[in-house]
C-alpha cells in the first residue's frame, strides 16, 4: 500500500473515532431534521442587513429556532433547529466545512437518519457555460488539490493544463451525485425566475466583447462544482478545471468553482448519506481575469477583493442579486424536502 493509501485510511480512522467519541443518546430522545442548510460564511449578523449565504435562509426557516452547540464544531457558529430544519454556518475551507458536517452528524441530540444535507452558496462561474447570477444544481463534485500541478513555467510541451490524472486518489479526487434526486431538483426549479442587474451585464459585456453567452439573464443550470483549498483564478486554472471534469466522467460540464462541496461529499459518502445529498452553488464571480484586473492588482492590495461590495472589481454589483436568486432557488427544495414531495418515485 503507497504512503498517499496509509494517509487516506489514518484520516478515515480518524474520523471513525471522531463520530465515536460523540455518540451516546437514545434515538427516541432526538430532535428530527429533515433538510440540514450548510451555508459556509455569513457577512454580518443572521438577520436585519446585507444577506451573505446565511441570512435569507434564517429569515425564512429558523427564526426562533432552538439553538445548540455543536462540539468539535466551527468557532462562532450554532445550529439552528426548528419544524425540521437545521442551519449551520460550517466557516470557509475543505478542512472547516468537512469537521463541521462531521461534528453535526456524530452529535446525538439530532435525528439525521432520513434528512438531506443540503450545501449552499456563492461560487465563481466557468466562463462561456455560467455568468453572474446563474444558480448552479451541482451533479458531481471535484477536487481541484488531487492529483499532480505543476508550474505553467515548469511545462515543456505545449499545453494549456498544468493538471495531470493520478487514480490512486479516484476514491476521493470526485463524488457523482444520486442522478435521480438531481434531476428531479433540477426539473422542480429549473423555471425559476431570477435575476441580474444592469450594472453587471455591462460589465461582462465589457470583460467578453458582447459574445451572447455573457450578456443573457441568468438561468438554473445542472453542473460540475470544482473544489479547492486555493482562491485560483485564471486561464490555466480553467483549463485544469475542465480537463478534471471530462477526466472524471463528470455528467455535466465544469460550471463553478468552490472551496467545500467535495469535501462535504467524502464526508457523507462514509457516513453512507451521500444519495442525499444536495449542492446549490450561485455565481457572483468569473474564474478568469476581466477588465484589466491582474493578478497583482487584485490580490497585491490595489483593488477591492470584498466580493459583497459593489465597488469589487470582480463581483460588481451581483453579490446581493445572487443572494436572493440562490434562496429563490433553494427554498423551493427546502419547500419540497419538508412536504414530502423530494425523494417521492
Amino acid at each position: 500500500m503507497s504512503i498517499r493509501r496509509k494517509s487516506v485510511g489514518l484520516l478515515s480512522a480518524a474520523l471513525l473515532a471522531f463520530l465515536f467519541l460523540f455518540s451516546g443518546c437514545a434515538a427516541n430522545d432526538k430532535v428530527p431534521v429533515k433538510v440540514l442548510i450548510l451555508p459556509k460564511f455569513e457577512v454580518d449578523g443572521l438577520s436585519g442587513d446585507f444577506p451573505g449565504e446565511a441570512q435569507l435562509y434564517y429569515e425564512h426557516y429558523l427564526e426562533g429556532a432552538g439553538e445548540y452547540e455543536i462540539a468539535g464544531g466551527y468557532a462562532g457558529s450554532k445550529l439552528y433547529v426548528k419544524d425540521g430544519t437545521a442551519l449551520y454556518v460550517t466557516g470557509q475551507g475543505k478542512l472547516n466545512s468537512a469537521l463541521s458536517l462531521a461534528a453535526i452528524l456524530a452529535d446525538d441530540r439530532f435525528d439525521f437518519s432520513d434528512a438531506y444535507i443540503m450545501s449552499t452558496g456563492c461560487a465563481g462561474s466557468a466562463a462561456e457555460y455560467t455568468v453572474m447570477g446563474d444558480v448552479i444544481v451541482v451533479t458531481a463534485t471535484v477536487d481541484y488539490d488531487l492529483g499532480h500541478q505543476a508550474d505553467i513555467r515548469e511545462m515543456t510541451e505545449s499545453r494549456k493544463e498544468t493538471w495531470f490524472h493520478d487514480d490512486e486518489w479516484d476514491d476521493v479526487s470526485h463524488k457523482i451525485l444520486n442522478r435521480a434526486l438531481t434531476d428531479q431538483i433540477y426539473e422542480l426549479v429549473r423555471d425559476t425566475k431570477i435575476e441580474t442587474t444592469e450594472r453587471t451585464r455591462k460589465y461582462m459585456a465589457r470583460a467578453f466583447d458582447n459574445a451572447g453567452w455573457a450578456v443573457r439573464d441568468p438561468m438554473v443550470l445542472k453542473g460540475t462544482v470544482v473544489t479547492g483549498d486555493n482562491y485560483w483564478k485564471g486561464f490555466y486554472d480553467e483549463a485544469n478545471a475542465r480537463l478534471m471534469a471530462e477526466t472524471y466522467g463528470c455528467p455535466d460540464p465544469y460550471a463553478v468553482s468552490e472551496m467545500e462541496d467535495n469535501a462535504l461529499a467524502v464526508v457523507l459518502d462514509r457516513m453512507g448519506m451521500l444519495d442525499r445529498y444536495i449542492a446549490l452553488r450561485c455565481s457572483v464571480n468569473m474564474d478568469v481575469f476581466m477588465n484589466g484586473v491582474t493578478p497583482e492588482t487584485l490580490w497585491g492590495g490595489q483593488e477591492s477583493v470584498d466580493l459583497s461590495s459593489e465597488d469589487s472589481v470582480e463581483a460588481e454589483d451581483i453579490f446581493e442579486t445572487a443572494m436572493h436568486n440562490n434562496f429563490l432557488v433553494g427554498s423551493r427544495i427546502v419547500d419540497a424536502i419538508l412536504s414530502g414531495e423530494i425523494g417521492e418515485a
